[in-house]
């Protein structure tokens, strides 16, 4: 697909979606994962409304470090040293650093045509 665009959720297992504090407001855009604050639980809401906007055109992809780091994540890890959870939108570093609807709507609208 000419215009497909992958998101790439990277953290640890039983780490937080935020660097903030899950509260009321869902700032983050997220509902159904209140009032966890887990990764892993985020990762599945924020994949869940991806697939409702945009279909096929967005894939989305949870990258657990806790084991192994992918040498691609390695790579942005020693050069970069983002704040966990790392964002990727096609294979490139954002400065998200959270699991944040709004924030990364805006990155993909950055990749749409």
């Amino acid at each position: 697909m000419a215009n497909s665009i992958t998101i790439e959720v990277i953290g640890l297992r039983d780490s937080y979606c935020s660097p903030f504090a899950c509260d009321n407001e869902r700032s983050c855009g997220l509902f159904d994962c209140y009032p966890m604050g887990s990764l892993v639980r985020a990762f599945e809401e924020l994949e869940k409304t991806l697939r409702k906007e945009y279909g096929d055109t967005v894939s989305s992809k949870l990258i657990l470090i806790d084991d192994e780091v992918p040498p691609h994540v390695e790579k942005i890890i020693s050069e970069h040293f983002p704040p966990i959870p790392i964002i990727l939108v096609n294979g490139k570093i954002t400065p998200i650093g959270r699991v944040s609807l709004p924030l990364i709507q805006k990155e993909i609208g950055k990749c749409l045509p």
